[in-house]
């Protein structure tokens, strides 16, 4: 059996691994990375946010093509099938494969294919799919396997019209109904995408709104516009039983709905991928969920083993991930870091239109008795969606009534993810830097979506005018 020894393995090799070693490659440690498939990039290159993004993508032209006044008289009507936009999306991973493996070889980092196991605390062994085994044996350890969709034991998986989120990117046909099961970030995404292809789309929701931890107004959107697109929602509906044929999948619900439909997505849930990797001898505790319980340092219940990403729970973000692994790389380069991962991420979900937020919502604020005013600005009053027919959506900026200090930033709308960062700026500004007057004060190029800060702002303040009196 071949050993080696490291400073560092890191185990997955998707955004969590990859911070993580390149951070510890940079600061002159000796560092592997073990990575289960045949290709870097994890589970968000290959079955996740990539190809599901691209998928998005591509749906959006698509939609967009369809709706403009230009190809209404001089194209013939277009009908795309579920497997093209899934070929399409083939050269972006290939692309992200390619860039990743670069920055592997180009800062040294060996890449070793294969299923990495503790044997001890300091003792990896890796099996290829070839059988073959090596022991790698190093001062540390972190481990960013991800997490896969979760599999009730009820629901057959094996039948070729069940799918989850990761076996949907290998559909062979396009279907001419789905039910998604699980409203969830994921569910919410794809049900956007089947719409776009003028599929139908029943959308069964386990509670009482879609993505409850959004703005309320966000969300009542969001539902608003699904519905627009055709997909049939149902709140508040729990899976009874599950029939499949060779014909169709029936969803039955507790409350006594049936849903028929060609295919069935099950979207609810995901779990760690901490199984079988030895982590219970080791005293490591791993919850229901199967996710390795860390401290605020990422560290497990071995101080030199380390648990990053989807694997060590929420909030299952490609970014945050990330920053985790790199945070967690310089507290073992340096003992400790020099900085701190930001409790408040960005969101950004990329249903059609997309939707990004930031801070509190007005629910929060009002729970918490926070003075505070709304600052509005409607797409369809900016020139640059004007321009380019993304009508649909607005950016709102919850500010103190008094202080003037931003509080939270949601938006609705196409490019909504990129919208968020310009507040984000500010939001996390101390003191006066933070006010809602940065966005007054401040000349924005014209025509663009960042303009929709300042109507959003003197919206804001118009609202803090005392009324005219005789």
């Amino acid at each position: 059996m071949q050993s080696s020894n490291y400073d560092v393995v890191v185990i997955g090799s998707g955004p969590g691994g990859e911070g993580a070693a390149m951070k510890l490659s940079k600061s002159g440690l000796r560092v592997a990375v073990v990575e289960q498939a045949t290709q870097v990039g994890g589970g968000c290159t290959h079955w996740g946010t990539i190809p599901s993004k691209s998928l998005r993508h591509n749906v959006n032209l698509f939609k967009q093509y369809r709706n403009s006044p230009l190809f209404h008289s001089t194209c013939a009507p277009t009908i795309i099938e579920f497997p093209e936009l899934l070929q399409a999306t083939s050269e972006v991973i290939h692309q992200q494969v390619t860039t990743r493996s670069r920055h592997y070889a180009r800062n040294r980092v060996r890449v070793i294919e294969g299923r990495a196991r503790f044997l001890d605390a300091q003792t990896v062994a890796v099996e290829n799919k070839q059988r073959e085994v090596m022991r790698l044996s190093a001062q540390y350890f972190v481990i960013a396997t991800g997490s896969r969709p979760f599999h009730p034991e009820h629901v057959d998986f094996d039948h070729p019209r069940v799918f989850d989120s990761d076996t949907i990117l290998s559909l062979t046909h396009t279907p001419s109904s789905i039910t998604i099961y699980g409203a969830g970030v994921i569910g919410c995404e794809y049900a956007s995408i089947f719409a776009n292809l003028d599929i139908k789309v029943n959308l069964v929701n386990t509670r009482d709104r879609l993505l409850s931890f959004l703005d309320d107004e966000i969300t009542d959107a969001l539902s608003y516009h699904l519905r627009d697109q055709g997909v049939v929602i149902r709140h508040n509906e729990t899976v009874d039983h599950i029939h499949t044929s060779d014909h169709a999948v029936v969803l039955d619900t507790r409350s006594g709905k049936r849903f028929t439909s060609d295919i069935l997505l099950w979207a609810n849930g995901r779990s760690g991928n901490s199984n079988d990797m030895g982590l219970e001898a080791l005293g490591i505790d791993i919850n229901h969920r199967g996710q390795i319980e860390v401290d605020d340092s990422y560290r497990s219940a071995q101080a030199h083993i380390f648990a990053v990403g989807d694997v060590a729970g929420p909030p299952g973000l490609a970014s945050a991930s990330y920053d985790q692994g790199r945070f967690a790389g310089a507290t073992i380069a340096n003992r400790q870091s020099d900085w701190q991962v930001i409790e408040e991420f960005p969101s950004g979900i990329y249903t059609l239109p997309e939707i990004s937020s930031l801070g509190k919502t007005e629910r929060e604020l009002t729970e918490a008795g926070v003075p505070y005013e709304v600052g509005q600005a409607m797409f369809k009053h900016i020139a640059r969606a004007q321009i380019t027919g993304s009508t649909v959506g607005m950016l709102k900026v919850l500010f103190h009534r008094e202080t003037l200090e931003i509080l939270g930033l949601h938006c609705f709308g196409e490019t909504a993810a990129e919208i968020i960062h310009i507040g984000q700026a500010i939001l996390r500004q101390q003191g006066a830097a933070n006010t809602l007057r940065y966005f007054t004060e401040t000349t924005f190029n014209y025509p663009t979506m960042a303009e929709a800060y300042r109507v959003a702002a003197l919206n804001g303040l118009n609202r803090l005018r005392p009324l005219d009196t005789d």
